[in-house]
């Protein structure tokens, strides 16, 4: 997320769709949908200047564009989308898609729709956003982690390189340490925040946070990295009260990286847009690597997850119908520059990465540069995020236990021990 602008920085959308009556017999009932985001001001406005130019090419067809925080985007679609004027489409987090498939809130994409679908975007997006048989959505961005680090403390600390092992990312971190700097920041106050570069780590490990519905919180390539952190805490390299972040700002933590005070985070490529935002000229001295790979792991090996956007099936057959047409429009190539569909601008504006191959190939220049370049090279290296239903709310039980751990109130072996038992009853209840 801005899974940070958000997960600042992450990202996506949802949608309240009202009915407008019809007119005279002689032209078509008016028909309008909305679109509900938790983007940002200016990515709002290129929204809704996409709508625009869909409204000129769709007379009788109007698109209302909303804008709610992060948090507050998965409840709008919840409470609201049985309702008459609920949501008629939403941009959504890929661990909500099974959930709200079940629920019918996500309905099938139709035929011309799906072909457009298979014939533009990689073959294993087209399958992380199928459920029963059928795709539900067109995947938006994608992120994942790296390593990013302040150069220019590398160089005070005598740093030659960004770690690549674990042990080397140890003996930076305390270099690094020092005069109200922190070697290696972590975040909480975040679910996706707090686990993703965790479980960054521990996937380039070898070690997994679910297999099919069984938790590996014991497995020990998973308990190795929980114990990373709290010799990393031990040490006095990483300070628990620099981690306060949430999905909007990032809070403290950005801050913190910003100013020189921390050396090393682990963070999704979403951010670019504000740490440029934010740091102005110091933003050359940001570096970029793969995350650092741990003792029984073989390669980096990054959490990556993505947005889509769906349409509520609960919206009456005549907003589902123009709801798939405007997003047609929005993710085709005739909508945005140079080949580019205006969902693939919108995203690259942010330092997102885009998931349409064209507009991969159409924003080439611009992801070849030195931050993003190194998550483009990470993107076949990298593990998506386990999507199950219940998904959420395990993230959350985890970071409960990891921030356990980073506040001292558990051991390592403790928290993923209780996790481990907590998890099974979490999915079961989600009707895994």
């Amino acid at each position: 997320m801005k899974t940070t602008q958000v997960l600042a920085l992450g990202a996506a959308v949802m949608v309240v769709a009202a009915g407008c009556g019809g007119g005279g017999t002689d032209r078509p009932a008016a028909t309008k949908i909305s679109f509900l985001t938790h983007w940002g001001p200016d990515q709002v406005k290129a929204l809704e200047a996409a709508a625009t130019a869909f409204e000129k090419q769709n007379p009788g067809t109007t698109v209302d564009v909303r804008a709610v925080p992060f948090g507050n985007l998965l409840t709008t679609l919840r409470t609201q989308g049985a309702s008459p004027n609920g949501p008629t489409i939403a941009g959504i987090y890929d661990l909500w898609l099974p959930e709200l498939v079940r629920d019918g809130l996500a309905a099938p994409m139709p035929a011309d729709a799906a072909a457009e679908l298979a014939a533009s975007w990689p073959k294993n997006l087209v399958e992380g956003v199928t459920r029963q048989g059928a795709p539900r959505g067109y995947p938006n961005e994608v992120d994942l982690y790296a390593l990013n680090y302040n150069k220019k403390l590398f160089q005070q600390a005598g740093i030659a390189q960004p770690p690549r092992t674990w042990a080397e990312l140890e003996d930076a971190a305390a270099k690094l340490t020092g005069n109200g700097t922190q070697g290696f920041g972590v975040i909480t106050s975040w679910p996706a925040g707090a686990v993703h570069p965790w479980l960054s780590l521990v996937t380039s490990n070898g070690g997994a946070l679910i297999d099919g519905t069984t938790p590996k919180l014991d497995d020990p390539r998973t308990l190795a990295a929980t114990q990373l952190y709290a010799r990393l805490i031990a040490k006095g390299s990483t300070k628990p009260e620099m981690s306060n972040a949430n999905a909007n700002t990032t809070g403290p933590y950005l801050d913190n990286f910003v100013n020189g005070k921390t050396g090393m985070i682990i963070m999704a490529n979403w951010w670019q847009s504000a740490l440029k935002d934010a740091m102005g000229d110091r933003y050359q001295d940001v570096g970029v690597a793969p995350v650092p790979v741990g003792p029984d792991g073989t390669r980096s090996a990054p959490v990556s997850y993505s947005w889509l956007t769906v349409v509520n099936g609960k919206a009456d057959q005549a907003r589902q119908q123009a709801a798939w047409k405007f997003l047609t429009y929005l993710n085709g190539r005739s909508s945005g520059r140079n080949g580019s569909s205006a969902m693939g601008d919108i995203l690259t504006s942010m330092g997102i990465l885009p998931s349409r191959t064209g507009d991969l190939e159409a924003h080439k220049a611009e992801l070849s540069d030195p931050f993003l370049s190194v998550y483009v090279r990470e993107l076949p290296n990298a593990v998506p995020f386990p999507s199950v239903p219940g998904g959420e709310a395990m993230s959350q039980t985890v970071q409960k236990h990891l921030e356990n751990v980073i506040f001292g109130k558990e051991t390592p072996e403790a928290a993923m021990s209780a996790a481990q038992k907590e998890i099974p009853g979490v999915l079961q209840k989600a009707g895994t």
